[in-house]
């Protein structure tokens, strides 16, 4: 795996929001805060350009309301915006995919010469997903890394239940056979980037 230079990490949600359990119910991979924190910490010390990327839920029940505490950056990531010596981006939205916010993510991502972007954050299946799937249809050579994410149990048609580890390996097989995405862990990542910035 090689890592460009200027290859640029999306941090998905990763807002305070997400730890209201009985909101969202149960959760898996509780590992993922510490491998998010990871690849920012991977990204920031080698000069690589990274987009934190918050959603401003318009619903007015939801624990990622604007306004509300839960909109805000977990604490870890607020820590660390501003720390790095690459570029740096806060993207705004309001639906799942973080090219659909503001500023302009794909101009952004091309006005930095980025054309591989990392995706991190919450939830696996929902807005991550959904932003390393439209970053593969722009064209992007987009590593999903499927352990710095989680999601929780979902419900669907027909009183159709999934558990959240189930929905985070229905996503790793989409975007992997799809080929929105190369499906990764973070330390392969981690690895890959400190060893083309040495």
């Amino acid at each position: 795996m090689e890592i460009a230079e200027n290859a640029a990490l999306v941090v998905v949600d990763v807002q305070k929001g997400f730890e209201e359990g009985e909101h969202w119910g149960p959760r898996n991979n509780p590992a993922a805060d510490d491998n998010i924190a990871a690849l920012i910490d991977a990204w920031q010390g080698t000069g690589r350009p990274v987009v934190f990327v918050r959603h401003d839920s318009p619903k007015p029940d939801s624990p990622l309301r604007v306004g509300y505490g839960g909109n805000e950056f977990k604490e870890y990531v607020e820590q660390r915006r501003g720390k790095g010596d690459g570029a740096e981006l806060l993207v705004t939205k309001s639906v799942n995919s973080a090219f659909y916010g503001a500023p302009d993510l794909d101009a952004w991502l091309k006005g930095v010469g980025a054309r591989q972007i990392a995706v991190a954050g919450i939830q696996t299946n929902m807005c991550a997903e959904t932003t390393a799937r439209m970053g593969g249809n722009l064209g992007y050579e987009v590593f999903f890394a499927l352990d710095a994410t989680y999601t929780f149990d979902g419900v669907g048609p027909w009183g159709w239940t999934l558990g959240a580890e189930e929905l985070a390996r229905a996503t790793a097989v989409t975007l992997h056979g799809g080929g929105f995405a190369r499906v990764v862990r973070t330390e392969e990542l981690v690895r890959a980037a400190g060893a083309v910035a040495a």
